[in-house]
């Protein structure tokens, strides 16, 4: 049969070496993968086999896809917040026969084949069976409604990576949501290392912990840098490269972080679970250039009603599952979902079509007065979100975390809304300004934007 891909092959490609991946409280070297196992002597009871993957740590989480892809028929990854009940849904989607589980908390499913993720790894022994083209199974991040089950393989997921020197990797990101695995797979493709962060490790605590690394790329969404600029911890690093996803990157991130590290590349990159990776800016400015709707190439894109399309060999296969919609229209193209707003030359993101705020019938993208806020000199970052109102239904309401948190009173809540009326239209202007120290994130990295 050809060659298959597989995680193993892309390690090989440039040799295990001394090359780790590593979370606070474990560390895989790349190399043991040749003779040992996080599944020990049994790693081959999965070959075959529909597997879910639910474990806490991402050190575990890494060992186990290693393991796995190319010996596994199709894998799961449950990313946190992927509670019992979306588990169970979403096994009986997959055809689940197989569960890789921590030993800590297992999810209470019934399999054919049950092991524990164990580290460190232990040995292995030698199985003959044949290298399968693995699906990975992934679940959107979407804010709204039941996540969505997304199969890609590892030729779709690798198609944005392109060999590159040395790259020592960091992320704040969970690489078993599509963000942070495109970070994983990245530093798997090339010579160096991988540093993840810990269950509830605080940013503060996880950039410490670079410090001494020689941290050289390092990525996260927007949300993650705000918290890590707000931290104080920010200047514990020194990367030259930072890359933004998941998010709309606003010129007030892009600001901070080009203060934070003048000698860095700062990309931001557009991907999706269902279209993949589309592309990445590097000119330190939000949006990007409407000409690229035109560019010919391998991905594609277009405005259908204001929303991105995208055709791509980077999408996701399929989504799983009888009752799935389909992933693509008639042409091809995968609807993101993501509004475009074109200004000046330049297509910039103003929101999600299902997050608007609707104010007495009036449609308000809570990213667009997030990005004017976050203009605003006196604030390091804002969240925006509705508040009911029995005339209007809902009225916009945001929470700003101050550049200097002493400054906080009426005074300062008055002038920051009077500063968004000058931006914005008045229904788009937050009705009040609530000073907080930090804002709630998702999961998934993302900025919570809900009450």
């Amino acid at each position: 049969m050809p060659d298959v891909m597989t995680l193993r092959a892309l390690v090989a490609q440039h040799g295990a070496g001394a090359r780790e991946i590593s979370t606070r409280d474990h560390s895989l070297t790349l190399a043991d993968f040749a003779t040992r196992s996080a599944f020990g002597a049994s790693r081959g009871r999965f070959a075959g086999r529909n597997v879910i993957l639910a474990v806490g740590d991402m050190a575990k989480a890494a060992a186990a896809l290693i393991d796995l892809d190319g010996l596994a028929r199709r894998i799961l990854l449950c990313p946190p917040g992927f509670d019992a009940d979306k588990i169970a849904s979403a096994a009986a989607l997959v055809e689940a026969d197989a569960l890789a589980y921590d030993e800590e908390a297992a999810p209470p499913l019934s399999l054919d084949v049950m092991l524990p993720v164990r580290l460190p790894l232990a040995p292995r022994q030698d199985d003959d069976a044949p290298t399968l083209a693995t699906e990975w199974v992934l679940p959107t991040s979407g804010t709204s409604g039941p996540p969505k089950l997304a199969v890609h393989n590892l030729q779709t997921l690798v198609g944005a990576i392109t060999p590159a020197p040395l790259q020592q990797w960091a992320t704040f990101y969970d690489i078993r949501r599509y963000g942070g695995l495109q970070i994983f797979l990245r530093a798997l493709s090339g010579q160096g290392s991988l540093r993840l962060a810990s269950p509830e490790e605080p940013i503060e605590h996880f950039l410490d912990r670079l410090g001494g690394l020689g941290i050289t790329h390092i990525s996260g969404t927007p949300t993650h840098w705000r918290k890590a600029l707000l931290s104080g911890a920010a200047g514990r690093i020194s990367p030259p490269y930072v890359r933004l996803s998941g998010e709309i990157a606003d010129d007030g991130v892009l600001a901070g972080l080009a203060a934070a590290y003048p000698q860095a590349r700062i990309e931001h990159a557009y991907a999706s679970t269902e279209a993949g990776v589309v592309f990445t800016v590097a000119d330190g400015r939000a949006g990007f250039p409407a000409d690229w709707l035109e560019r010919a190439g391998a991905v594609e894109m277009k405005l259908v009603e204001g929303a991105l399309r995208v055709r791509s060999p980077r999408r996701a296969l399929r989504l799983l599952g009888a009752d799935a919609p389909a992933l693509t229209d008639a042409e091809g193209f995968v609807d993101t979902g993501d509004m475009i707003e074109l200004r000046d030359g330049r297509c910039h993101f103003i929101g999600r079509r299902n997050g608007i705020i609707n104010v007495g019938g009036a449609k308000v993208h809570p990213e667009e007065v997030e990005a004017a806020l976050n203009s605003l000199a006196m604030v390091r970052a804002a969240r925006v979100f509705a508040k009911p109102s029995p005339i209007t239904g809902a009225l916009v309401a945001a929470e700003v975390v101050l550049r200097d948190p002493a400054m906080a009173g009426r005074a300062l809540e008055r002038e920051i809304i009077a500063a968004a009326r000058r931006q914005l239209p008045a229904h788009m202007t937050p009705a009040s300004v609530r000073f907080v120290s930090d804002l709630p994130m998702t999961d998934a990295g993302k900025l919570k934007r809900h009450g």
